[in-house]
């Protein structure tokens, strides 16, 4: 079993920065892509960024390309979202998302098996 932590998310002013950070721990993931996605109030879960196992190669919603940033440490199993100009539309919950096989279409949630609990974003304008 793999358990997934967020943290990171909190309260900001639309333009402001945060970074989320999803700590795994369990059975390793550093071996898999991981992935983040977030659910608005009324809306279904939607794919963000994801990163192959070994942090170079890296996919990202269009809605966020340019202002996020994924990463990966698999020295401390610690898997990170840097997120610039923040946007009202950018308010939701967090999840980050760890998948058991190398190969996954990145945007697909039944991709992954483990979820974390999820961190609140809200930017307020």
């Amino acid at each position: 079993q793999v358990q997934l932590v967020e943290s990171g998310g909190g309260l900001v002013q639309a333009g402001d920065s945060l970074r989320l950070s999803c700590a795994a721990s369990g059975r390793t993931t550093t071996n898999y892509p991981m992935g983040w996605f977030r659910q608005a109030p009324g809306k279904e879960r939607e794919f963000v960024s994801a990163v192959s196992w070994s942090g170079v190669a890296a996919e990202y919603a269009d809605s966020v390309k340019g202002r996020f940033t994924i990463s990966r440490d698999n020295a401390k199993n610690t898997m990170y979202l840097q997120m610039n100009s923040l946007k009202l539309e950018d308010t939701a919950v967090y999840y980050c998302a760890a998948a058991e096989r190398r190969r996954v279409d990145y945007p697909y949630p039944n991709e992954y098996a483990y979820w974390g609990q999820g961190t609140q974003v809200t930017v307020s304008s």
